[in-house]
């Protein structure tokens, strides 16, 4: 009798240990709930962190996370505005905002990735068609390419290496995007929260054509600023050449001048000698005579004078008289003391 009222006690208190276990769950401070009795929901979604009761048995507990949760979407090619064609890639944060609406449009968060993966896709797709590429790259619109230092604008500048304008940038396609997206998400429980760009490449397809057009742009201003130096420099070397010229026809004046100064003054010396006595002016035209005969002739020359010539007339032999013993009229005869006149 006793072993039969201890079974049966066992029994009911593993009963009641079972029945209790299937009808009390715990929801954690990061979950929200909602109890399904074969399938569909039952009262309101449990929000409230702690211990809580259900029908044993019949009645399912369905979690859910209140974090927010990430959302990576696949690199997919899209064009742009201006027939660029790009891989975008995106990401987005979001979280379930009505867990009951959730569970009955979705079911999980498999579902609702899926779900997320054609909403943003598409109006992603939507925006970069809008909008030309140089605005999804861009953060600002306001900010400006900077420039190397002492370079200023030319007229090649119109064509190489200038942005067009920007008037969005990339962060108002951005919320363009979360605008049209957090709309239509709103009736499947979620709440979006953020949505980003990750990465804009451009396609493989074209990527390089792309990189042989940046290559020929670095070249045509490479070549610019080359043309620009060699034009500085041929001005440098010009300046140089005047200023060679100027210093040049300077020290030629100069050089005039002085040259000019003292042929005047050697002039008025030689006309001061050879107006001092005879015997000096007869000492000069000896001189130059001979002068000039010695740059004239040479080993080679042959020189035809007529008989009143003044060079001949020290060449000739002299015609002695009695009379001019201390003083001969001829040149040649008076050498002597004219050389001693010289010294």
């Amino acid at each position: 009798m006793k072993a039969g009222l201890s079974l049966l006690i066992l029994f009911v208190a593993v009963l009641l240990a079972v029945v209790g276990g299937a009808s009390l769950y715990t929801v954690g401070e990061t979950e929200q709930i909602v109890v399904t009795q074969f399938g569909k929901p039952v009262g309101e979604p449990v929000l409230e962190a702690g211990l809580h009761f259900k029908m044993p048995f019949i009645q399912k507990v369905m979690r859910f996370d209140k974090r927010l949760l990430p959302w990576d979407g696949p690199t997919s090619p899209m064009p742009t505005r201006d027939k660029v064609y790009i891989e975008v890639n995106t990401f987005a944060r979001w979280r379930i905002s009505d867990p009951l609406l959730f569970l009955q449009k979705l079911r999980d968060e498999r579902g609702a990735l899926s779900r997320l993966n054609d909403i943003l896709g598409s109006e992603t797709r939507n925006v970069i068609a809008r909008h030309d590429f140089i605005e999804a790259v861009r953060t600002t619109k306001d900010r400006t390419v900077a420039r190397e230092a002492g370079v200023g604008a030319t007229v090649a500048d119109a064509r190489i290496g200038v942005l067009p304008p920007i008037r969005k940038g990339r962060g108002v396609l951005e919320k363009e995007i979360f605008d049209l997206a957090r709309g239509k998400v709103t009736g499947f429980g979620i709440e979006l929260m953020d949505v980003r760009f990750k990465r804009i490449n451009y396609n493989p397809s074209v990527s390089q054509t792309i990189y042989q057009r940046m290559i020929s742009e670095r070249t045509q201003i490479a070549e610019r600023y080359k043309s620009e130096g060699a034009g500085e420099a041929a001005k440098i070397l010009g300046q140089r050449e005047r200023d060679l010229q100027t210093i040049e026809s300077e020290a030629y004046r100069k050089v005039q001048e002085i040259e000019g100064a003292a042929d005047a003054k050697a002039t008025e010396i030689y006309a001061r000698a050879y107006n001092a006595t005879p015997e000096a002016r007869e000492l000069f035209s000896f001189l130059k005579s001979m002068e000039t005969l010695k740059k004239s002739l040479s080993a080679d020359t042959r020189l035809v004078l007529s008989t009143d010539s003044d060079l001949l007339r020290y060449l000739k032999a002299p015609e002695r008289r009695p009379d001019d013993s201390a003083l001969s009229d001829d040149p040649l005869q008076r050498l002597p003391s004219l050389l001693e006149l010289k010294r």
